[in-house]
């Protein structure tokens, strides 16, 4: 007996530990494999970062975001469609409002759309503008390629290399904007000076690459410039609606998925690792972390130098401040769900609350708020390395000065919203990091900046003998897509294995 509780030991072909959605990836793969699998969550709700968790009568999205990865043939809408998941989607018409001092640009799924709207846009050189969408789609459709794929990658095995062979005149493009920052690419198309589209690319470099137009490694940028435009959807009742329904698919085809129940250790015991749980205590042949490097090796008892470089990449990135906000219902013009995104002073950093998105609940979502209300994420970026270090003082002197900014931009950008708001939850990266499970608060993985370093690692990633890392610190990287196929990958490299 421990603390109360029986101490069960059973054998497992594959541990996941985190229920985000590299975690569900791998696990709901790995079951359809017909692999035994334990998944293990410390909250007592799936998603980590991009969950839904309720308080004081509301539920919220922990985080302020689109999600991809629902049009036909994608990973989502595939597993949707295959277990009879009781989850609705909605498309947005348009996905996202940017507003600024300068413009306010309605941002479609439809790529043409888009495109007429951002020339339309006073200072915009409207050929140039097009010859760089069109170069930009080049790039995408390759790296969209690649994940609608994930078998393709490492490209390096006798298995797929022979199929990138037939793919190098594809590829060919990509040779001259590896290694180099997107604004290289603009100036080459003469638009290094737009303000407009650099605003723009800011804006949703900002919360998908983690980087600005003027750092952030191209090929990333371009590929995720399509976001908008590959099967982004909102999820009806909150993207936690998708994370349980991909748990309860795990658990009907025989996954023990166990909530609440946080994982205290994982060590060597001859071909097995021994899992300890809170409630548990449990042995497995691979184990796959859906957690950060830093958190990875402190389950493991050590850091390795995988672990150590990678979690030194993620530290050089940001952490998330946000506002829960409830509102008047009625004075939110727009019905349905939606987007915003807000700048103050768009020749500043998109950092610190002068930048901030937000995901506003539809009014078709009822059991989001009490009768009358909706329900606000709003968030924003604060570098890590601005917080680390400061006393408990300063750290909260900082959160408050950054949310004082939101507030300012909320006022000058969304007064509907601003003037609406009846009930206010703030959330430090420290509260953040007790919604999600993430430590620091830290969001969004490796920032994506220019260099070669992206490249190194694009094979499924061991940290240990059969410990696989998944999560959006290991490529593919960022998005909810993203770390969905990242968990495939590492499903199907278990996989190969188990049946050689």
């Amino acid at each position: 007996m421990s603390n109360g509780l029986a101490v069960r030991e059973e054998l497992f072909d594959v541990a996941v530990i985190g229920a985000g959605f590299g975690g569900l990836g791998a696990a709901l793969t790995l079951a359809e494999q017909g692999q035994r699998v334990v998944l293990f969550e410390a909250l007592k709700y799936p998603g980590g970062c991009a969950s839904t968790f309720s308080r004081g009568g509301y539920r919220f999205e922990s985080g302020a975001t689109l999600f991809s990865g629902f049009a036909p043939g994608q990973p989502f809408a595939k597993w949707i469609e295959r277990h009879q998941m009781e989850v609705t989607t909605r498309s947005i018409a348009p996905m996202v409002q940017l507003r600024t001092s300068e413009f306010v640009l309605d941002i479609s799924s439809d790529r043409d759309s888009l495109i007429d709207s951002l020339c339309a846009l006073p200072g915009v050189p409207a050929e140039r503008c097009r010859a760089f969408f069109d170069y930009q789609r080049t790039i995408a459709d390759v790296l969209w390629s690649l994940l609608d794929d994930p078998t393709l990658l490492p490209p390096f095995r006798m298995s797929t290399l022979m199929r990138h062979v037939a793919r190098v005149p594809r590829y060919a493009a990509l040779l001259r904007c590896i290694g180099r920052p997107l604004a290289q690419i603009l100036k080459r198309f003469g638009l290094e000076n737009c303000t407009p589209l650099r605003h723009y690319l800011d804006a949703v470099l900002q919360i998908t690459v983690q980087a600005s137009s003027e750092e952030a490694e191209a090929p990333f940028a371009l590929a995720t410039m399509d976001y908008y435009f590959r099967g982004t959807v909102h999820v009806h009742h909150g993207i936690g609606a998708l994370a349980q329904a991909m748990v309860d698919a795990c658990t009907q085809l025989g996954t023990s998925a166990r909530m609440a129940d946080a994982v205290h250790s994982v060590r060597r015991e001859g071909i097995y690792w021994r899992i300890t749980t809170r409630k548990s205590n449990v042995l497995a042949r691979h184990v796959v972390a859906n957690v950060l490097p830093s958190a990875a090796a402190s389950l493991l008892g050590q850091a390795t130098p995988r672990t150590q470089s990678l979690q030194r990449a993620v530290d050089a990135g940001w952490s998330a401040i946000m506002l829960y906000l409830a509102v008047t219902g009625d004075r939110i013009a727009r019905r349905e769900a939606h987007h915003l995104e807000l700048v103050l002073d768009p020749r500043a950093p998109f950092v610190d609350g002068n930048h901030v998105f937000l995901s506003i609940s539809g009014e078709d979502e009822p059991e989001r708020a009490p009768h009358g209300q909706r329900t606000i994420t709003c968030s924003t970026h604060v570098a890590m390395s601005k917080l680390r270090g400061l006393d408990d003082a300063a750290r909260a002197q900082l959160v408050a000065s950054i949310q004082d900014q939101m507030r300012q931009t909320l006022a000058a950008r969304a007064p509907e919203i601003s003037e609406a708001i009846v009930h206010e939850l703030t959330a430090s990266p420290r509260t953040f990091e007790r919604f999600t499970r993430r430590p620091e608060g830290l969001v969004g993985g490796v920032p994506r900046r220019a260099g070669l370093a992206h490249y190194r690692h694009l094979g499924p990633m061991q940290i240990a003998p059969h410990v696989w890392l998944v999560g959006d610190s290991v490529f593919p990287g960022q998005s909810t897509l993203a770390t969905a196929i990242g968990g495939m990958r590492v499903a199907a490299a278990i996989g190969a294995r188990s049946s050689a």
